[in-house]
């Protein structure tokens, strides 16, 4: 009987893009996910229709190199990021929870030197993102326009894939979308302090506006940090910084995520390290009103 030869080359080159359709399928899937869109959304971004984004994903659809550009420009991606596994290699980003005067940029900058990682602050991005500062952003459009550009933002720092340390905002933990997607995405860990720690940091700051604006800021703050707990609590990891040396809590962090034993970090902290809090606290600015022990 005699060979069908072209369909044993087809048969073959099929054999060998199949593993690189499914990877795209996963890829594809994955970046959808994590937007939390929907296939229709998707395909309202790329122009390409449901039931091939269905095909795509379970990876049996052949796709052309002009839709591949079309989707991984919806996606935020480069094509090349649609045809390569990141997964052995992922990022390692070690994003920091809790409310103001947890320590997040005093911890997170000097950590971030340590295991010679970039820092990024969430805030400082969406400032760039609206330039506007957070309070012209509140005062502007309010909340619900913040959340929103929270989650853009987050999703846009996230997909420059590279490991980084990330301090966020006090409620991103309340918003659930938000959260879920930078829980998937990142290492948490929550810098617990007591709330005369929170209060007495921000103080440290120079900024004594909201007690003499709002007589009842510390109940507030208690409150506020009462009903996030539970939130703040599904981190990954939780460090104690309350009666901690600044180096204490930055090998803790390490220990937890596993950065211990990186090489040629520094072991020996320095004096005011291991001693004091910067006062400055997040980007040397000072906050106003109810919201500066908030955030």
């Amino acid at each position: 009987m005699p060979v069908n030869r072209r369909r044993v080359r087809y048969t073959a080159l099929f054999v060998a893009i199949e593993p690189l359709l499914q990877l795209v399928g996963r890829l594809v899937r994955e970046g959808r996910a994590a937007r939390n869109w929907t296939r229709r959304d998707l395909a309202e971004r790329s122009g390409l229709s449901v039931r091939f984004l269905v095909q795509l994903e379970a990876g049996r659809a052949n796709i052309s190199v002009r839709r591949l550009a079309d989707l991984a420009r919806a996606l935020d991606r480069s094509p090349a990021d649609l045809l390569d596994d990141h997964e052995d290699t992922a990022p390692q980003v070690i994003a920091l929870l809790g409310l103001r005067g947890a320590g997040k940029t005093t911890i997170g900058r000097r950590l971030a030197r340590r295991l010679r990682l970039p820092f990024i602050e969430l805030d400082r991005c969406i400032e760039q993102a609206a330039d506007l500062s957070l309070e012209e952003l509140f005062s502007l459009h309010g909340e619900e326009y913040y959340r929103r550009l929270e989650r853009d933002t987050l999703v846009e720092v996230l997909a420059e894939r590279r490991p980084m340390v990330l301090a966020t905002g006090g409620g991103i933990v309340a918003a659930a979308e938000t959260f879920a997607l930078l829980r998937r995405s990142a290492v948490t860990v929550w810098l617990r302090a007591s709330p005369e720690d929170h209060w007495n940091r921000v103080v440290g700051q120079g900024d004594r506006r909201p007690m003499a604006d709002h007589p009842q800021a510390m109940a507030d703050l208690r409150a506020l940090l009462a009903a996030r707990q539970p939130l703040y609590a599904t981190a990954d990891f939780t460090v104690d910084t309350s009666g901690q040396t600044i180096d204490r809590v930055i090998e803790n962090v390490r220990e937890v995520v596993g950065a211990a034993e990186v090489p040629g970090l520094k072991t020996r902290p320095t004096r005011r390290e291991a001693s004091r809090w910067d006062p400055r606290g997040s980007h040397g600015r000072r906050a106003t009103g109810r919201r500066a022990l908030q955030r």
